[in-house]
């Protein structure tokens, strides 16, 4: 099995598991504490990330497809047999190594060569090809996912942006109260002083009159 059929299998054994089983077993608990949206929002940035990054392996598997045709094509040409773009991927759909020695005479050892070459990079696709097939399928999948999750991320989005509006409102408030709470300190002692310098008045005055 090539490295990059064993990582495919790998990543979809773990598709269903890890991140996504823990929001479900939280959700069917009815939790809906901040570090449920955290994870909801980390498990929904990472199937963003993994799309994008199956799209660039994808993308370099399909070049280096095209590179090996190239190099098919090249040695069948040293063999002597010239093939058109579509007999060559007809040729490429097959299982069959041989359909690319039919009706060549091995005359050398470079004409061997060739074939050997030729017969190389027709497994290499053969492989490349099964693996690309996995990877649309991995790829539609994370597709929904990421789809049915969008409303999601745009609702959690929206209540970060209302929570910070809220801590700006609340340190307005809070700004407000303490100006508030001096200017009703000052009135208060200003008050006391009034009162004070009147009783201080009457005082006098009924000593005054007494004397």
């Amino acid at each position: 099995m090539s490295p990059y059929h064993f990582t495919l299998k790998k990543a979809q054994g773990y598709r269903n598991v890890g991140i996504q089983q823990t929001i479900e077993q939280e959700e069917s608990q009815n939790k809906s504490s901040a570090d449920l949206r955290i994870r909801k929002t980390q498990h929904s940035t990472l199937s963003r990330k993994f799309v994008e990054v199956m799209s660039e392996y994808n993308a370099t598997q399909s070049d280096y497809r095209e590179r090996c045709k190239g190099r098919i094509q090249r040695q069948l040409e040293i063999t002597g047999r010239n093939t058109t773009n579509e007999e060559l991927e007809s040729m490429l759909e097959s299982d069959n190594p041989a359909i690319f020695t039919s009706g060549i005479v091995m005359d050398s050892n470079i004409t061997q060569q060739a074939m050997n070459e030729i017969e190389t990079r027709h497994t290499e696709i053969i492989k490349l090809e099964n693996s690309i097939r996995e990877l649309h399928d991995m790829f539609m999948d994370m597709a929904m996912l990421v789809e049915s999750q969008g409303e999601l991320v745009n609702n959690i989005e929206q209540n970060v942006c209302n929570t910070q509006d809220y801590v700006e409102q609340a340190r307005d408030n809070y700004k407000a109260a303490v100006s508030m709470q001096k200017g009703g300190h000052r009135k208060r002692i200003l008050i006391g002083v009034c009162l004070a310098v009147s009783l201080t008045i009457l005082i006098i005055s009924l000593a005054v009159g007494l004397s």
